[in-house]
């Protein structure tokens, strides 16, 4: 079994529909890919900081289960660890949502398999996702690729969070979840959740760049990160284009290697508003 890892509000559905369709279309195999998906409500803080709805939730499952009936899809609500671990916390209010916080509680939830990959929801798989997961992650905390900016600016093998490959029963035994959440209870971090566990790991893998390319297309290219990235023309600016805004992707970025991921993404979103 394949062990996914999303964490989000109600808004994530389009990049878990886009990310799981790219996974099926892009990978040959057999087994299941089983959906953890983390979510919480914390309205209080924003109208639409609220839980993925179980209606979502359903036509997601039945989307994952048409490419295979041995996928599964488990939604997990973390409310309550949140609101122990994080209310008021000084990292509540930082640059990213406070979703991007609760995949720290990986080590707390009972029943989560000892290798799962964490994804951000703005990601599409170029190529299969063995590739992947099936590196080996004996010894290491979790494996995880530079990231693009950081590894200029801060420090060559300075990780980005957004593909992670957790060995969860290795984390457990090291404490690193622990660490890192009492960091983000203690101390205003510039990139909160990422900064936190980058300071609390002990030991990681790092991956090839392919693994999680934030800025570039290669064939060779596993992971296609569509995270926020800097723009020289016209003029320099910065743009945070997501897999899902379609228009762009063929327009700006020239892609056309997603459209049979895209166009069926297309077809299932109109699908899902008619409620059927």
């Amino acid at each position: 079994m394949i062990n996914i890892m999303f964490c989000g509000n109600d808004g994530v559905f389009d990049g878990m529909l886009t990310c799981a369709l790219s996974i099926f279309k892009r990978s040959d195999t057999r087994e299941g890919v089983r959906f953890y998906i983390l979510t919480m409500d914390v309205s209080h803080l924003k109208p639409n900081y609220t839980p993925i709805c179980d209606d979502k939730i359903k036509f997601f499952e039945d989307v994952v289960k048409s490419y295979g009936e041995k996928n599964e899809v488990v939604k997990i609500d973390v409310t309550d660890l949140y609101k122990n671990e994080f209310a008021g916390c000084p990292n509540e209010g930082a640059y990213c949502s406070p979703f991007t916080l609760i995949r720290l509680f990986a080590d707390e939830i009972d029943g989560l398999p000892d290798k799962i990959l964490y994804l951000d929801v703005d990601i599409m798989f170029n190529r299969d996702i063995h590739l992947l997961y099936d590196t080996d992650v004996e010894g290491y905390e979790y494996a995880a690729a530079r990231d693009h900016y950081g590894k200029y600016l801060i420090s060559p093998n300075y990780v980005n969070a957004g593909v992670l490959l957790f060995n969860l029963k290795y984390m457990k035994q090291t404490g690193i979840l622990a660490r890192a959440r009492e960091l983000i209870r203690t101390k205003k971090l510039v990139f909160a959740d990422q900064s936190a566990l980058i300071r609390a790991t002990t030991k990681k893998k790092m991956l090839p760049q392919r693994f999680n390319d934030q800025k570039f297309l290669h064939k060779h290219t596993v992971v296609r990160h569509f995270s926020k990235r800097l723009f020289w023309l016209p003029y320099p600016h910065t743009d945070n284009i997501k897999q899902w805004h379609v228009t762009k992707v063929h327009k700006v970025f020239r892609y056309f290697e997603f459209d049979d991921v895209l166009f069926e993404y297309i077809y299932l979103k109109e699908k899902f508003s008619r409620g059927e």
